[in-house]
């Protein structure tokens, strides 16, 4: 049975990407499954909603998942929020971020959001691409393919932005798209924080999930995700429990 409604299934077509070195894993290659946005809101949220529940994820209007051959490490993970505990350590994070206000807003891009977003690129990823973004660039990257997007933002008590994550809204829950905070915070492990602000408000919203894209268990760069658990991956049979190893905590 498709997982595509008739409604929507006549207004996508899938393709294949052509093969590109995997960002995860060395001397690997990445082939995606993807299809286009069609530029309509509210078709467009249906649709990426739809697909989110199968395993993929959103770029600007490119919604896509693995499809790679000879290797499935690449696993859609989500937290089912009314099972979700924080552990030790995360509650550390809630307490020291205690003083931090939420404000959510819609996609509409805003000088404060860029120069976050650049600061923190700089500090993370200064030979990736979104290091040289453009202020129009950042615009596309937030308003191009929007399906019911926002952006959940945290400040600091002096009002500063310190933390955004672009954030879908979907039928059952929320998909985390992309966070940036301040990297002159480091004890305020803001990531973190801000996926823990996304569960708390889903769980208010009485929803049930918080996607959270792809894990790859032999990847440093998906290990803080490991963090959330319990986790659920999509797998042959559907979504289910993922059985966590301490050291994949």
């Amino acid at each position: 049975m498709s997982i595509i409604p008739p409604s929507l299934s006549r207004l996508l077509q899938f393709y294949l990407s052509g093969p590109l070195p995997c960002p995860y894993l060395p001397d690997r290659v990445e082939r995606k499954l993807f299809t286009r946005l069609s530029g309509e809101p509210a078709t467009d949220a249906e649709i990426n909603a739809t697909l989110t529940r199968a395993g993929f994820r959103r770029s600007h209007d490119i919604v896509y998942r693995p499809a790679c051959h000879d290797c499935n490490a690449c696993v859609p993970v989500r937290i089912p929020v009314n099972a979700f505990t924080p552990s030790r350590s995360l509650r550390r994070i809630i307490r020291h971020n205690h003083d931090l206000t939420l404000e959510v807003t819609d996609a509409d891009v805003t000088d404060e959001q860029y120069q976050l977003f650049m600061a923190y690129q700089t500090a993370r990823h200064p030979d990736s691409e979104m290091a040289r973004m453009s202020w129009l660039d950042f615009v596309h990257m937030l308003r191009e393919g929007e399906a019911s997007t926002h952006i959940y933002q945290l400040r600091a008590p002096t009002g500063a932005l310190v933390g955004g994550i672009i954030t879908d809204h979907v039928s059952d829950g929320a998909s985390a798209v992309y966070s940036f905070f301040t990297p002159d915070a480091p004890r305020r492990s803001l990531g973190a924080q801000l996926i823990l602000t996304l569960i708390a408000e889903v769980q208010k919203k009485n929803l049930s999930y918080v996607y959270l894209g792809y894990w790859i268990a032999a990847s440093r760069k998906m290990a803080y995700k490991a963090r959330f658990h319990p986790l659920q991956a999509l797998g042959p049979q559907g979504w289910d429990w993922l059985n966590l190893t301490e050291d994949n905590r």
